[in-house]
């Protein structure tokens, strides 16, 4: 048997059949022919909530990489200060939706450059050649261009399962030529909008992030020193963790809001005007999504019994290890309909892939499963419908459903 991570809190109480935004798991899934993720809008709220308490002073962003469903970001623009953006496909997401969005990602085409300008995007810029792009567009244009630098820092996130910084990067401008490219922005009369720096992602270590975030502050200030002009804008990034597997403890938020308080009020002077920002994506939405898929077949093979459900990692690729993790370790699941009832076999959950990769739990203890069930896979709201290859061997994508929003 190997260990499952930990269900999030809001499920992990439950006895009984599994309940999600109000309805129970085999309800979500009746007269459904395929999987289904579902997404409980009150956990998120609850999770806005906890970072506004943490960080009363600071602007919470959603990056809508981690998911873009649109009945969740029409949710989530009343929780949020804006949204930041990958694409002009993503772009195209939030528009109406009310909130400032910026833009970062390399590669920008013109198309996505130009979209951007025209709409009052900031920019996030990824290279002294785009930063050329966007000038000549937006004087093209006749439109004054928002732009701010992103800054491939000097410094990375320590623990973090994706390091953003530190070294050779595709992402943003080295430290050390940003001065002379915010000048350049500057005087070719630019609506310079501040700087992004992201060290890293996936941290549930609070010390890593409270030293990240103060160097990250001294950096900002480091920079707009040298380039004599206040951002009005420091996006210090995310990185906030949550708990996948078995052993990960929650991040203590609190802690971390408390030591980046302080850090921003005895920020150095050149910052004195600034505002900062947080850019979240599954620390948001994570815990709040869970994939259901049924049980289509239950088989034994050398001595080993399989559940094998009609979805795997086509729909949810993270469960099964092959998004970002180098060790394949078990997200948590249950049997939806035995929340809470004691484990009597070790099977492994498999999806209905031609491969081997497609294992979502391996070797898991679990009540007894059969063919109806329903299995519920935790942690399913970021980087699960829209980051797996639901085109892979021709299966139909799973179904997306969001809880009804509470109303003041």
């Amino acid at each position: 048997m190997k260990p499952m991570g930990p269900i999030p809190p809001e499920f992990a109480r439950q006895q009984g059949a599994l309940i999600v935004a109000g309805r129970t798991a085999n309800d979500w899934m009746q007269g459904r022919d395929g999987p289904l993720f579902v997404y409980d809008p009150a956990i998120v709220a609850a999770r806005a909530a906890r970072f506004r308490a943490a960080f009363p002073s600071i602007d919470l962003h959603y990056a809508i990489k981690a998911n873009p469903f649109a009945p969740l970001l029409s949710a989530m623009a009343a929780m949020v200060d804006g949204f930041d953006v990958a694409s002009a496909g993503e772009l195209a997401k939030v528009a109406g939706l009310g909130r400032p969005v910026s833009f970062a990602g390399p590669g920008k085409r013109d198309a996505e450059l130009s979209a951007a300008i025209v709409g009052g995007v900031t920019l996030n810029l990824e290279s002294e050649g785009e930063a050329m792009r966007a000038l000549a567009i937006a004087e093209r244009l006749g439109v004054r261009p928002r732009l701010a630098v992103r800054v491939n820092p000097d410094i990375e996130l320590r623990g973090s399962g994706m390091k953003m910084g530190g070294r050779p990067s595709p992402f943003g401008i080295d430290a050390q030529r940003v001065p002379a490219l915010v000048r350049q922005l500057v005087a070719a009369g630019a609506d310079w909008r501040g700087f992004h720096i992201y060290a890293g992602s996936q941290a549930l270590d609070p010390q890593a992030i409270i030293d990240t975030q103060a160097a990250t502050i001294a950096l900002a200030a480091r920079l707009a020193d040298e380039a004599g002009q206040v951002p009005p804008l420091v996006n210090l990034g995310g990185g906030f963790g949550v708990p996948y597997f078995a052993g990960d403890t929650a991040l203590d938020i609190e802690v971390v809001g408390a030591a980046l308080e302080q850090a921003v009020s005895d920020r150095p002077a050149i910052l004195a005007d600034s505002r900062f920002a947080i850019e979240l994506g599954r620390w948001l939405v994570a815990e709040a999504g869970v994939y259901l898929a049924r049980v289509v077949d239950r088989k034994e093979s050398g001595g080993e019994c399989f559940l094998i459900l009609d979805g795997g990692l086509n729909h949810q690729l993270a469960a099964s290890g092959n998004f970002g993790t180098v060790v394949r370790r078990n997200y948590p699941l249950a049997l939806a309909h035995a929340m809470g009832t004691e484990p009597v076999e070790t099977v492994s959950v498999v999806g209905p892939l031609c491969t081997p990769l497609d294992r979502l739990g391996d070797k898991v203890a679990l009540p007894a499963g059969q063919v109806g069930d329903v299995v519920a896979i935790f942690l399913a709201g970021a980087y699960g419908a829209s980051a797996s290859p639901a085109a892979f061997l021709g299966h139909p994508p799973a179904g997306e459903e969001m809880g009804a929003v509470a109303r003041a």
